[in-house]
C-alpha cells in the first residue's frame, strides 16, 4: 500500500474514532511514562480536527511547553503557555506568535501522526517538516495515537525518523 493510500485510509479511519475520549486516555498514559516524567521541556502540537488533542497537558506547571511553527520549509519550536497568542499557519493549524528557541532546549517531542507501524515509524502528512526537524534531534520522540491507527508497515524511507515510543489507549511499545 502506498503512503498516499495509507494517508487516505487513516484520515477516513480517524473520523470514526471518539478523539475526545481517546485523547484523555492518551494524555493520562503519557504522563505516567518515564519519558514524560524525566522531561522538563516538552514540545506538543496544536491538533487538527479529528487529531489527538494533548493540550490538557499545558496545565502541568512542573513542565515548560513548546509548540511548532512553520518557517519556510523548516519547523521551529516556540515557548507556549495556555492563553498565549496563536495565529493560523499555511496548513490551517494554530501556531505561536513568538521568537523561536533552539530545539536543543527540548527534551521530549510529542509528534503528530496519521498512523504508525510496529517498527515505530510514523506516517505524517507528507510535508517532511517533522522528519527534517527530528533528523538531528537528540531528545525523546513519542507518538500518542489510537490503536486503530497502528498498521503492520508504513514502508519507511531513509529520511523517515523512527520514534522512541508509541502510546495507544491499549498498549505502548
Amino acid at each position: 500500500m502506498s503512503k498516499q493510500t495509507l494517508r487516505t485510509w487513516a484520515r477516513d479511519k480517524r473520523k470514526e474514532i471518539d478523539m475526545v475520549r481517546i485523547s484523555a486516555i492518551l494524555a493520562e498514559k503519557l504522563v505516567k511514562t518515564k519519558e514524560y516524567k524525566n522531561s522538563k521541556n516538552i514540545m506538543l502540537f496544536y491538533p487538527l480536527k479529528d487529531e489527538v488533542n494533548l493540550l490538557s497537558l499545558l496545565s502541568d506547571s512542573t513542565k515548560s511547553f513548546f509548540l511548532p511553527r512553520i518557517n519556510g520549509e523548516e519547523l521551529e519550536c516556540c515557548p507556549y503557555k495556555a492563553g498565549d497568542e496563536l495565529c493560523e499557519s499555511c496548513f490551517h493549524t494554530k501556531e505561536p506568535v513568538c521568537k523561536a528557541c533552539n530545539k536543543t532546549d527540548i527534551d521530549l517531542v510529542i509528534v503528530p501522526a496519521l498512523a504508525c507501524d510496529k517498527q515505530k515509524y510514523r506516517l505524517g502528512y507528507g510535508g517532511g517538516f517533522y522528519d527534517r526537524f527530528l533528523s538531528d534531534f537528540k531528545g525523546i520522540k513519542v507518538v500518542c495515537i489510537p490503536s486503530e491507527l497502528i498498521v503492520e508497515n508504513i514502508y519507511h524511507e531513509k529520511y523517515d525518523v523512527k520514534m522512541n515510543r508509541i502510546i495507544t489507549e491499549l498498549f505502548s511499545f
